[in-house]
C-alpha cells in the first residue's frame, strides 16, 4: 500500500510528456552518435547530445532501455563537465543538460515505482541520480549568480520525501562526479540545502564550486528532524511542499506538520573543527565563513531605505588610481535601488558581470565632487540586469606609488585615511592582490610629494580575490 501511495505522489514530479514511440534506429546507433559528438568542439558536442537526450526523454522506453540510455549519458556528462570546473562559468547548454539529465532520472524513477517490487539499492540509486543533477543545476545557476528555478526545490523536496518513506536515505552510492557530491541521498540533499543557505550570491567566483566539494564529506552529519511547534532550538525549517530551500527567519509556519522538518546541524558544526586531512585551507576558510548563515545569524547592521537615482562608478584599483590623480578614466553608470549608512544596492547592465566581481574595489562619484571607496559584497543576475551589493569603505582615498627601491618601477596603490579620536588618523593601503609580499620593505610616495617613506608591509587585514588591504602607521 505504501509503495502504491508513494508512486502516485511521485507523479507530481516535473517530467516531460511522452510524445514518441521507441526510436529503434537512435537506440541502436546511440554509442556511435555519442562518440561522434565527442569529436566535435565542446559546445557543438553538447548541442548534439542534448538534442539526443531531449528526444529520448520524450520517448516510450522500457525501464531497462531508459536505464542503460541514462547510464550512457551520465558518462558523457562527466566528459563535458571537465570543461566547466572551478572558475569556468557554465554555458546555457551545459545547464540545460543538467536539467534534461534530471528529467530522465525522474522519468526512470516513475517507471521503477510503478513496477512490481523495486529493490532498495536500485531505488536509492535512481533517487540519488535525479537529486544529483538537480543539485548540479542549482550549483550552476549560483555560479552565474542567478536564482535557480523553483521547480528544482519542489522536485528535490519530493525526491527526499520519497527516499525518507522508502528508507533509502543512507544507502551508499558510488558517484565519481566533479565537483564531489556526498555519497548518500541524505548527504546530497543536505549538501544542496547548505549551499543554498550559504548566501551564495556573496561568494566570489569559483567559491560556490569549491564550497560544494567541501560540504560533501560532512553534509550527511546534519539531520532533518520532524518539526515540533514547541521546539525553539536553532536550525532552518524546511517545508517539503514549498518551492524554496527553507523558510526565512521571520517566515510564518503555515503548512501541516508532516511536511515540515528542522535541519539539526549540531554534529556537523562540531565536525567543522575536527582534523580533516583531505580538506584544503581554502575549503576550511570557506566553511568557517558561511556557517553563520546556516543558523540565520547574519543580520543586517544598518537600516536600508529605498532610493531611485543614478550614480557613476570607477571600477578596479588601477582605474581608481588614475581617477584620483586627475586623469580621464572609464566611468560606468548604475541605478541606486536602496542605501544605508553601510552600503548600497545598485542595478547595472548585465554585461558588466566580468568587471563587477565579488571583492572588486570601486569608487563611487558623488554629485558634489566627493568620492567614496566601496567593495562589492554580493551580486545577482536576473532579467532586470546585474544587482550588486556594496559595502562603503569610510575615509579619504588618495593615490600613492610604491616601489621596491627608490628608482625602481612604481606600482599604484590607494591610501585610505580615516579620522580617529584625538586628532589622529587610521591609515590603510589598498593593493592589487599578491602585488607585494608580507614583510617586504617598500618605498611609499604620495602623489605630488617629493618625499618617500620606507614601510614594512604588514599582514593584510582584508583579502578579496581582487585586492588586499594593509593597515599602516604613518607619522
Amino acid at each position: 500500500q505504501c509503495r502504491v501511495y508513494m508512486s502516485l505522489d511521485a507523479l507530481r514530479l516535473e517530467v516531460p510528456d511522452l510524445i514518441e514511440d521507441r526510436p529503434e534506429s537512435t537506440l541502436n546507433e546511440l554509442a556511435a552518435l555519442l562518440a561522434a559528438a565527442r569529436s566535435e568542439r565542446v559546445e557543438t558536442g553538447l548541442q548534439s547530445i542534448l538534442a539526443l537526450l531531449f528526444r529520448l526523454n520524450r520517448c516510450n522506453l522500457t525501464l531497462l532501455e531508459r536505464q542503460l540510455t541514462l547510464q550512457s549519458f551520465s558518462a558523457e556528462y562527466q566528459f563535458y563537465a571537465q570543461a566547466f570546473q572551478s572558475h569556468k562559468q557554465p554555458s546555457a547548454l551545459f545547464i540545460r543538460l543538467n536539467h534534461e539529465m534530471a528529467a530522465g532520472f525522474k522519468r526512470l524513477l516513475l517507471q521503477i515505482l510503478q513496477g512490481r517490487s523495486p529493490s532498495r539499492p536500485h531505488l536509492a540509486w535512481c533517487l540519488y541520480m535525479a537529486v544529483h543533477f538537480l543539485a548540479h543545476s542549482m550549483l550552476r545557476h549560483f555560479q552565474l549568480y542567478q536564482e535557480p528555478p523553483p521547480s528544482i526545490w519542489r522536485d528535490s523536496h519530493l525526491l527526499y520525501w520519497i527516499g525518507e518513506h522508502q528508507n533509502c536515505l543512507d544507502e551508499l552510492v558510488a558517484a565519481a562526479f566533479i565537483p564531489l557530491p556526498a555519497n548518500t541521498l541524505r548527504g546530497l540533499y543536505q549538501q544542496m540545502l547548505l549551499l543554498a543557505l550559504s548566501n551564495p550570491f556573496h561568494l566570489a567566483e569559483g567559491e560556490a564550486f569549491e564550497l560544494f566539494s567541501a560540504l560533501a564529506p560532512i553534509a550527511s552529519l546534519g539531520r532533518l528532524l520532524p518539526w515540533d511547534s514547541e521546539d525553539d532550538s536553532e536550525g532552518p525549517i524546511v517545508d517539503l511542499g514549498e518551492s524554496e530551500p527553507c523558510l526565512g527567519p521571520k517566515q510564518k509556519v503555515t503548512s501541516a506538520a508532516e511536511h515540515l522538518r528542522r535541519l539539526e546541524l549540531g554534529a556537523l558544526l562540531i565536525a567543522l573543527h575536527e582534523p580533516a586531512p583531505l580538506r584544503t585551507k581554502t575549503q576550511q576558510a570557506l566553511l568557517e565563513n558561511v556557517q553563520l548563515h546556516w543558523l540565520g545569524r547574519m543580520q543586517r547592521q544598518h537600516e536600508r531605505s529605498e532610493t531611485n537615482g543614478s550614480c557613476n562608478l570607477i571600477i578596479g584599483l588601477q582605474e581608481i588610481h588614475k581617477r584620483l590623480m586627475g586623469h580621464d578614466t572609464q566611468v560606468s553608470n548604475a541605478q541606486m535601488l536602496d542605501s544605508s549608512a553601510g552600503g548600497t544596492c545598485l542595478l547595472c547592465h548585465g554585461d558588466q558581470g566580468g568587471d563587477l566581481s565579488v571583492g572588486q574595489l570601486l569608487l563611487l562619484l558623488g554629485g558634489n565632487g566627493t568620492s567614496t571607496l566601496a567593495i562589492v559584497r554580493w551580486r545577482h543576475l536576473n532579467s532586470e540586469g546585474l544587482h550588486i551589493g556594496l559595502r562603503y569603505l569610510t575615509g579619504l582615498p588618495r593615490p600613492i606609488w610604491l616601489r621596491r627601491a627608490p628608482g625602481s618601477q612604481a606600482r599604484p596603490g590607494v591610501l585610505q585615511s580615516t579620522s580617529a579620536a584625538g586628532n589622529n588618523w587610521h591609515h590603510a593601503v589598498w593593493l592589487t592582490l599578491d602585488l607585494f609580499s608580507e614583510g617586504e620593505s617598500l618605498w611609499l610616495q604620495l602623489v605630488n610629494a617629493d618625499k618617500q617613506t620606507v614601510i614594512k608591509l604588514p599582514a593584510a587585514n582584508l583579502l578579496t580575490p581582487c585586492v588586499s588591504r594593509h593597515p599602516l602607521k604613518l607619522s
